[in-house]
């Protein structure tokens, strides 16, 4: 190596890795952190098939326990960090997880869900809380070589929230995890990946438990810097865009909607002119937000649609999306679209109907552990939905107009009706109750409860309903109102029509995405 050469390999080994708020960690401190704890996972006693969970909000040590789990060839299970200890552990036992990570905001909840689901491995970090072996020490205990790299990788294993009112855990699908036959090609697929994208580090600030953000720890692994906010601040946002000279950020509209909210003087105060790539999920956009937005900050918004379960089925640019406002853009390999209408016909150009997806590769979308979720979700083999009504124009680019499902979305976050259903008819005052979502500007939609109480002359009060409610489920799950109504328009055969039930709180018929 010539002097030249051996300087620019020290420079770079002491430029920014990984960066939060309390440390930053060089190139040259990531590599032995992380042979130390790949070692600590693979000496760690965890059966072939045992998962480790992921229960901490954004951090450093956050994003290095999901890198510590790739370079072992050991799925990860994010969880939502807003989850109550019941919940957490039926995910912890869906999943067969052997070790859970937590953070110091989630130390005394994690405790609590592994006790339920007989999990005896916890690892946090920045807390003392008796019963966790501090991240720390953990890392320590792993030897200081190079980990072995001939294992296969292992997908990570993502729960929903589920329309029968438990999570459903969703296999990452290869169009978001490379497929590799061991970690060594797996990780040289991530390096292939960052090569053909705009250097500079990535900033993660939607949760890491999502699909979306977390992609940016892979790419973290293939070479690109990441910087990672415990939590959304939206000036927060725009200083560690400026200070890092980040060139690409994945958010939600919610996310665009906060940062348009700010003093026009807090934003003419940073400089985002180094953003690349600013790609976009979880929620419709409303129009004029991204327009604003990319009037802010150039032609450089990417829309992704798709799901957990898929991966990114449609993609739309700036630039077509200035030509097709309101689209999700085109389908993109190995999916295409098949729009199926009332009849069970395929549908031509134009045509309004549920939108499927051929995968060619034949997979589809998989559900752990549930053969009849994975089976309802398809047409026919290889040809499944995301449960949404649209249509495709004749240049191929796909709108959305509606949902099949009740499922609700607010601020990029998918919550199911049947989980708070499931909970509030437990109640001693409710006789039946249907969750709907109602408009919210901020968010898009919010959570709504429709009541019918046992007794009309002495209702529970919304605060005590509230409370009930909380005590069993997470807080964005929980109606933010309730409506106590005298009949919900159940048929003979027990179901509810909640586009019923919906229509008196939208102005006018729902759309999405346009």
């Amino acid at each position: 190596m010539s002097l030249a050469a051996a300087e620019m390999a020290r420079d770079h080994a002491l430029e920014m890795a990984l960066a939060d708020e309390n440390c930053v960690i060089s190139w040259a401190e990531l590599d032995p952190i992380l042979n130390r704890a790949t070692n600590a996972l693979l000496t760690a006693g965890l059966d072939p098939d045992q998962r480790i969970g992921v229960f901490a909000m954004n951090s450093a040590e956050t994003v290095l326990a999901y890198l510590a789990g790739l370079h072992a060839g050991i799925s990860s299970i994010p969880i939502n960090f807003h989850l109550t200890a019941e919940e957490v552990a039926y995910i912890l036992k869906d999943a067969g997880a052997g070790i859970l990570f937590v953070g110091p905001e989630t130390a005394n909840v994690g405790l609590e869900a592994a006790a339920m689901a007989g999990v005896t491995t916890i690892i946090g970090w920045r807390t003392d809380a008796p019963g966790l072996l501090r991240w720390d020490d953990f890392v320590a205990s792993g030897a200081d070589e190079e980990p072995p790299t001939h294992q296969p990788p292992r997908p990570y294993l993502h729960y929903t929230s589920g329309t029968t009112g438990q999570p459903k855990g969703a296999v990452t699908p290869p169009t978001m995890f490379p497929s590799a036959v061991s970690v060594a090609g797996f990780f040289q697929a991530l390096r292939d990946g960052v090569a053909l994208t705009a250097p500079g580090p990535g900033l993660a600030v939607g949760p890491l438990y999502h699909t979306g953000p977390l992609g940016a720890t892979r790419q973290l692994g293939g070479g690109k810097p990441l910087v990672t906010l415990r939590r959304f601040d939206p000036e927060a946002v725009l200083a560690a865009i400026e200070k890092y000279r980040v060139t690409s950020v994945l958010m939600v509209p919610t996310h665009f909607q906060r940062l348009l909210a700010l003093p026009g003087e807090v934003r003419a105060k940073y400089d985002v002119s180094s953003l690349v790539s600013v790609p976009h999920t979880g929620a419709a956009c409303p129009r004029d937000v991204k327009q604003a937005m990319i009037d802010w900050f150039g032609p450089v918004l990417l829309e992704a649609y798709g799901g957990t379960e898929s991966g990114t089925t449609n993609m739309i640019t700036s630039a077509e999306w200035l030509e097709k406002p309101g689209s999700v853009g085109k389908t993109l390999p190995p999916f295409e679209l098949v729009v199926i209408g009332d009849d069970g016909q395929e549908l031509p150009p134009g045509g309004v109907g549920q939108l499927y997806f051929r995968d060619t590769t034949g997979r589809g979308i998989v559900y752990h552990n549930d053969p009849e979720k994975t089976a309802a979700a398809h047409l026919r083999p290889g040809v499944f939905t995301l449960g949404e009504v649209g249509y495709a124009d004749h240049d191929g680019y796909v709108f959305i107009t509606d949902r099949v499902s009740d499922m609700i979305v607010s601020g990029g976050v998918n919550i199911y009706p049947a989980e708070a259903e499931q909970v509030l008819v437990g109640h001693p005052d409710i006789a039946d109750v249907a969750v709907i979502g109602v408009p919210n500007e901020t968010m898009g939609e919010e959570v709504k409860a429709l009541i019918m109480v046992r007794d009309v002359a002495h209702p529970p009060t919304p605060e005590a309903l509230d409370a009930f409610a909380r005590g069993h489920l997470a807080g964005f799950k929980c109606p933010r109102s309730y409506d106590f109504v005298a009949d919900l328009g159940r048929n003979a055969m027990g179901k509810i029509n909640k586009r019923n039930l919906r229509r008196p709180y939208w102005p006018t018929e729902r759309t999405i995405g346009g």
